[in-house]
């Protein structure tokens, strides 16, 4: 089966790699939709939009693609109801490449009353209570209602911390669903399908989870099971092996990650894709990130300002606005606020994207990680 996803794949799905430095890599991946270049980083559209964004805003920061939930759309509006209405793209007035999680960290962090067995979840929704089951085969029935273009396999987010023997049971277990969600997902030209690394800590199973999923045979896999609360050094220690072992001529993305700091690291360590909701979410609780680190606009010192968020950037916000005017409007619970620090932010993470793509191609990405975290170290700068 893996040579022939290889040859689908490469017709229908691509990912080339132009450039190389240290185990970083960047290129391009091709799918019908558009390119989506790599790194990069998946702005977080949860529910069918990212909070405070119109989609052509989002991607005038730069984002090529951009990450929905199975979990959320399964419940509200429903994969069927949106399926009728002509797909997730159409829907949310989206037309480039979308990828769509699985829905199963959301059934173990969201849901209750849940029960898992070899089937798959069964759970009660966190909105009104409504019983359901979500399995591999419901999982990839879902995305295909949704029209993703890049479908993730069901599986199991090992909680941490976790004992080898727990870490080894639950890796199994989404070794077992991951095969089932392939044979589910099937052969659908211009779609392609993640398998997720699982094994928690530990290289070895994380090692036999990555020998189990390319038996199978996937067009991309992901590393799974962290920014689960295992801190950025554990994060990093696996990081220094578990991308090696997946295969090198398919992308790789790590999952949920993260802050600025953590996306250069796992760049370094040979990571191609990343989400998160911190750059969304930050711009609604009046923090924006910028080169010097996160800036708190509530705080009262930016109310006399007169300087932008941050120099040099082309968002509206630092573009046409004050510091000063940020802080009013956050302070003030005025929706505006949320806009443009959700802008200014969505900016910066496709900025520091762009900037890793070309130091990258350049050769010195080392040395734009030195300086970078030399600036994040000098802090924020003082107010007048």
């Amino acid at each position: 089966m893996g040579a022939k996803l290889r040859q689908r794949a490469g017709m229908e799905f691509r990912f080339d790699i132009n450039a190389r430095d240290g185990r970083a890599r960047a290129g391009v991946i091709a799918t019908p939709r558009g390119e989506i270049r790599t790194p990069a980083f998946m702005p977080v559209g949860t529910a069918a939009t990212v909070k405070a964004m119109l989609p052509g805003a989002v991607r005038e920061t730069g984002a090529d693609i951009l990450l929905g939930n199975t979990y959320h759309l399964m419940l509200r509006p429903t994969a069927e109801r949106i399926a009728a209405l002509g797909g997730l793209h159409r829907f949310m007035n989206w037309d480039r490449p979308i990828l769509t999680d699985s829905g199963g960290f959301q059934v173990m962090s969201l849901a209750s009353l849940r029960k898992l067995t070899e089937e798959g979840v069964r759970f009660a929704s966190h909105i009104d209570g409504s019983r359901h089951m979500l399995s591999p085969e419901r999982s990839m029935e879902i995305q295909r209602l949704l029209g993703s273009d890049i479908v993730m396999s069901f599986d199991e987010c090992t909680p941490f911390p976790a004992g080898e023997s727990e870490a080894r049971a639950s890796m199994e277990l989404s070794m077992r669903w991951a095969a089932r969600s392939r044979a589910a997902f099937g052969e659908r030209p211009g779609h392609a399908l993640f398998g997720i690394q699982q094994g928690s800590v530990y290289p070895h199973l994380r090692a036999e989870s990555a020998g189990r999923l390319c038996e199978i045979g996937f067009d991309g896999y992901a590393i799974g099971g962290l920014a689960v609360g295992e801190g950025q050094d554990l994060m990093f220690e696996v990081l220094d092996h578990a991308p090696g072992q997946l295969p090198e001529d398919r992308p790789r993305y790590l999952m949920g990650v993260g802050k600025p700091d953590d996306i250069v690291g796992a760049v370094q360590r040979g990571v191609d894709m990343f989400d998160c909701v911190l750059p969304s979410r930050s711009g609604r609780t009046g923090q924006g990130w910028t080169a010097r680190g996160p800036v708190n606009l509530r705080n009262a010192r930016h109310r006399d300002d007169p300087r932008p968020l941050e120099e040099g950037c082309p968002c509206p916000a630092c573009r046409d606005y004050s510091r000063a005017y940020l802080h009013h409007v956050i302070r003030s619970d005025e929706i505006i606020g949320s806009m443009l620090l959700t802008w200014h932010n969505l900016t910066y993470y496709q900025r520091l994207m762009q900037d890793l793509r070309g130091t990258i191609t350049d050769g010195t990405l080392d040395s734009f990680a030195a300086s970078f975290h030399a600036l994040r170290a000098e802090g924020d700068i003082e107010p007048l």
